[in-house]
């Protein structure tokens, strides 16, 4: 199952979604001896008789419980491409280790599927300007919420470590050991990668070099705004790369990007084009099919870096993404 960005960006997230968000700290779990319960960022409390073990989650967030120390039952979103490959929004998860319950649609569940794995909780992004969950519309999350209780975690409006944090500490209600030496050891890897984009981020500015980051359908190009991103905001605000905010946001996709004509992809220069890399979006290759945009100095030059927009969130998963991302950015600037 495919979503397209225009879903996405309609749905909420994700391309993330306009709301003024909370960033207050991770909710607490209690464990008591008449049961278990959570907090999420919804603001509801999940009960349940005990600590859930079979756990469905959409795929980034199983993904991010997984680098915490989670195991997940099932998951629902995209999971395996065309040509077998993972998606990268479901990066580190084995296919052949989970069950796969997503329905036909976008934002649907196979219930069947899912009813057959007895869960004990589902776990979903949660944006801001939409009440409900990620990947799940509107009437699908009420039948799903027939079956099994549903936990959103908040996963925009927020810094990129603090919505890691969310992860680390669901993950810690669940039983995970969140300070064994392995997440130690990511979170430190992930430390170490944002330092070099911060150094990358000084010497672009030095040199009067900027990041466009881009995405496009047959029908449009569109221009994403940083600041709409936890992981764009944050190599923004924090580590000082130089990404373009467009000027014109369309807030009836919550603000997530400038919508243009392909006649008008030259509006923004930009001296490396950071592309969205989910199945949804077109290809660089696709993209310089363009004579507009293929006429930009960047794309005539081959100054590519991929955007992986939708990640799961998790340091283990940043780190990896951070480092791909200065390899890239390092050579595209030496070129």
């Amino acid at each position: 199952m495919r979503h397209t960005i225009r879903a996405a960006a309609v749905i909420a997230a994700s391309l993330a979604a306009v709301g003024t968000l909370s960033a207050c700290g991770p909710s607490q779990p209690e464990q008591t001896g008449t049961g278990w319960s959570y907090t999420d960022d919804r603001g509801t409390t999940v009960t349940r008789p005990e600590r859930p073990q079979q756990i469905v989650a959409q795929v980034s967030s199983a993904a991010a419980l997984q680098d915490f120390g989670v195991q997940v039952a099932g998951t629902f979103g995209p999971l395996v491409r065309d040509d077998g490959s993972v998606e990268p929004e479901a990066a580190g998860l084995d296919p052949a280790k989970v069950t796969d319950v997503t329905g036909a649609g976008y934002g649907e569940i196979n219930l069947e599927r899912l009813t057959a794995l007895q869960p004990d909780l589902l776990v979903s992004g949660k944006y801001a300007e939409y009440p409900g969950l990620w990947h799940l519309v509107e009437d699908q999350e009420k039948k799903v919420a027939e079956i099994v209780p549903t936990l959103g975690v908040q996963q925009s409006g927020i810094a990129l470590p603090a919505a890691i944090g969310k992860y680390r500490e669901l993950a810690r209600a669940l039983g995970a050991d969140v300070d064994s030496p392995k997440v130690k050891a990511d979170e430190q890897a992930f430390h170490a990668a944002a330092e070099r984009l911060r150094g990358i981020g000084a010497r672009m500015k030095a040199e009067g070099r900027s990041i466009l980051a881009i995405g496009g359908t047959k029908e449009e190009f569109f221009v994403v705004v940083p600041g709409r991103n936890p992981d764009l905001d944050y190599y923004v605000t924090e580590l000082g790369l130089p990404i373009t905010t467009p000027n014109n946001p369309d807030q009836a996709s919550g603000g997530y990007y400038e919508r243009l004509s392909w006649e008008k992809a030259n509006t923004y220069p930009g001296d490396i084009m950071l592309w969205d890399a989910r199945s949804a979006s077109m290809t660089p290759e696709q993209m310089m099919q363009n004579p507009v945009f293929a006429n930009t100095p960047a794309a005539a030059a081959g100054r590519f870096a991929e955007w992986d927009a939708v990640a799961p969130m998790s340091h283990a998963s940043y780190a990896k993404i951070m480092n791909e991302l200065a390899d890239q950015l390092e050579s595209r600037l030496a070129a």
